[in-house]
C-alpha cells in the first residue's frame, strides 16, 4: 500500500494495523521528503532562532541550542519523552499510530530525513512494534509519550515486540531485521512525536468496528421483537419519513427487512392481539440505533479530515517557510471519541432492556421465567442479564467525556490539552463492552425464539439463529454459560452474524 500523496482511508488503516499489510513509498513522495529536509537544514544553518531546531522545547523554548548540541537535543527529547507508564497498548493501536505518523512524515511538510521515513516504513513491514504504554499522552502537542516510544525504537533503543510476539530489545530486533537505527537530525525529534496519530488510529478502528456493531444491534433488536411477540408496523417507512434522520431511516429499513415474512410476527397480527403498543425498547429501536448511526457518520467525517491532515509543529509550508502552529491540539478527535462513547452506552442500554423483558415472566408473553428449562431448579439466563447490566453500568461511566478534563502541563506553556488519547482508550473498552452486551441479547433472543416453536422466525433472523446454533446448543437444563457468551461475542466481532443476515437480505 502506497503511503504519501493521497489521504489514507479507514480501510487502509485497518489493513496495516490489524492485517499486517505492507507499505511502500513512491518516488514523488521521496522527492517531497527531500525538499522538506533541505529547507530544515537551511534553517539550521541560519542565524534566526527556530523552535525545536535551534531552541529547546515547550517551556524551555527560550534557550538557544548551539549547533554542536543539536544532535544531542533530538536524542534527549525522545529519551525524556518516552516516559509512558502502565500496561502495554495493543499492537494494532501502535501499528495504526506508526502508519499515521509515517503518512505525515511522507508529506514532506515535517522536514525529516528520507532515511527516517524509510526506517519507520521498514519497522512496519518487518512487524516490529515498539512497546507503548497506557498513560503518557494528554492529547496535545501530539500523543507525545506514545510516539516517543516509537521514535525510541527507531533510534535502536527501548523494547519492542517482533512479528512472533516475542519481546526484545529494539537494537537486537532491528539488527535481526537488517534495519539500521536512525541518527536523528535537526527537528526530527519533534516531527516524530508532534501528532494526534494514536487517538486518530483508535478513532478509525472504533468507527469501523461500530459500523458492524450497529448492524448487529438492528439484528438483535429484530430477534427480540420476534421473541417478545412485538409488531413490525412501527418501523414502516411512512412513519420514519415524519422524522427524517438518515440513521433512523437506515435502522428502520434493516428492521423491516429482518422481520419480513416472519411467521412469528404474522402469528399475532389478527384482531385478537390486545397489545396496542410495544415497550420503548422495542418500538424506539430505530430512533436509538439511528441516532448512534448519525453520530458515527459525524465521527467518520472528522476522521476523514484528520486522515487528510499534516500534523506537526513547526511545519514546513509549501513555499519553504517553517511556521509554528496549534494543529497538534486533539480537540476535534477527542470530541467525537467522547461522542461515540455516549452513543455506545445508549445502544447497549436499550439492548439490555430488551434482554430483561425476555426473562421476566410478567412481560415476556408466555416465555418461561428467565427462559429456564425448569424455573426454580434452573436459573436460565438470569445471570447473563446481570453481566449485561454490569457492562452497561461500566459503559455509562466510560461515557463521561475526557475532553472536558484539561490539565495544564510544561510549566503552564501547554495550559490547555485535549485528553484525546484518554478518550480513545475508554472508547476501545466501550466497543468491547457493546460487543458483549449484544452477544448476550443475541444468545437470549435465540433461546427465546427456540422456545416459541413451532412458530418460526423470519428468513433473515432464522439464518442468524442457525449461525448461533452452529456454536451454541439450544435450550435445555442449566449449563456453563460464560463460554457460550464468549463464542457468540466472537461471532459478533468477526462479522459472522452480519454475514448470516446478509446471506438472506441486504443490510444498510
Amino acid at each position: 500500500m502506497a503511503v504519501g500523496g493521497a489521504p489514507l482511508t479507514p480501510a487502509q488503516v485497518l489493513a496495516v494495523a490489524r492485517d499486517g499489510a505492507l507499505v511502500t513509498l513512491d518516488e514523488q513522495t521521496r522527492k517531497a521528503v527531500r525538499h522538506g529536509r533541505e529547507r530544515v537544514e537551511s534553517l539550521a544553518r541560519g542565524q534566526v532562532p527556530a523552535y525545536g531546531v535551534s531552541t529547546g522545547f515547550g517551556a524551555l523554548a527560550t534557550r538557544h541550542i548551539a549547533p554542536d548540541l543539536r544532535a544531542r537535543l533530538q536524542r534527549s527529547l525522545i529519551r525524556s519523552h518516552a516516559a509512558g507508564a502502565g500496561p502495554e497498548v495493543e499492537t494494532e493501536v501502535v501499528r495504526a499510530l506508526m502508519l499515521l505518523r509515517l503518512r505525515t512524515l511522507a508529506s514532506g511538510n515535517t522536514g525529516v530525513q528520507p532515511v527516517t521515513v524509510d526506517t519507520l516504513a521498514a519497522l512496519l513491514n518487518a512487524g516490529i512494534t515498539p512497546i507503548v504504554h497506557e498513560y503518557g499522552s494528554l492529547g496535545c502537542s501530539g500523543d507525545l509519550a506514545p510516539l516517543s516510544h516509537v521514535a525510541l525504537a527507531l533510534m535502536g533503543e527501548g523494547r519492542v515486540r517482533v512479528a512472533s510476539g516475542e519481546l526484545k530489545d529494539a537494537a537486537e530486533a532491528l539488527a535481526e531485521a537488517g534495519i539500521a537505527p536512525v541518527e536523528l537530525g535537526a527537528k526530527e525529534g519533534l516531527a516524530l512525536i508532534n501528532g494526534t496519530d494514536g487517538m486518530l488510529g483508535m478513532l478509525v478502528m472504533a468507527c469501523m468496528d461500530l459500523e458492524r456493531l450497529l448492524k448487529v444491534a438492528d439484528i438483535t433488536a429484530a430477534m427480540s421483537v420476534e421473541a417478545l411477540l412485538g409488531t413490525d408496523r412501527v418501523f414502516a417507512a411512512e412513519l420514519q419519513t415524519l422524522r427524517p434522520h438518515p440513521g433512523q431511516a437506515a435502522s428502520a429499513t434493516n428492521l423491516r427487512a429482518l422481520l419480513a415474512d416472519s411467521p412469528v410476527v404474522a402469528s399475532h397480527r389478527g384482531p385478537d392481539c390486545n397489545r396496542v403498543q410495544d415497550a420503548y425498547s422495542l418500538r424506539c429501536a430505530p430512533q436509538v440505533a439511528g441516532a448512534a448511526r448519525d453520530t458515527l457518520a459525524h465521527a467518520l467525517t472528522v476522521a476523514g479530515r484528520e486522515l487528510d491532515s499534516v500534523i506537526d509543529n513547526p511545519v514546513v509550508l509549501d513555499d519553504g517557510r517553517v511556521e509554528s502552529n496549534g494543529n497538534f491540539h486533539g480537540a476535534p478527535v477527542a470530541y467525537v471519541l467522547d461522542f461515540l462513547a455516549v452513543a455506545v452506552a445508549d445502544v447497549a442500554s436499550i439492548a439490555e432492556r430488551r434482554t430483561d423483558r425476555m426473562l421476566d415472566v410478567s412481560r415476556s408473553h408466555g416465555l418461561p421465567a428467565f427462559l429456564a428449562d425448569d424455573p426454580g431448579v434452573d436459573s436460565g439466563h438470569m445471570i447473563a442479564q446481570y453481566t449485561q447490566a454490569a457492562i452497561v453500568s461500566e459503559l455509562k461511566r466510560l461515557a463521561v467525556p475526557a475532553s472536558v478534563d484539561s490539565i495544564p502541563s510544561s510549566a503552564m506553556q501547554e495550559d490547555h490539552v485535549s485528553m484525546g488519547w484518554s478518550a480513545g482508550r475508554k472508547l476501545r473498552r466501550a466497543v468491547e463492552g457493546l460487543t458483549n452486551v449484544l452477544a448476550v441479547e443475541l444468545l437470549t433472543a435465540s433461546r427465546a425464539l427456540d422456545l416459541r416453536s413451532p412458530l418460526e422466525p423470519g428468513p433473515a433472523t432464522g439464518a442468524v439463529l442457525r449461525s448461533v446454533r452452529q456454536k451454541v446448543p439450544g435450550p435445555g437444563p442449566d449449563r456453563y454459560l460464560a463460554p457460550e457468551i464468549a463464542d457468540v461475542a466472537a461471532l459478533v466481532a468477526d462479522g459472522s452474524i452480519v454475514e448470516a443476515a446478509e446471506s438472506v437480505i441486504p443490510l444498510v
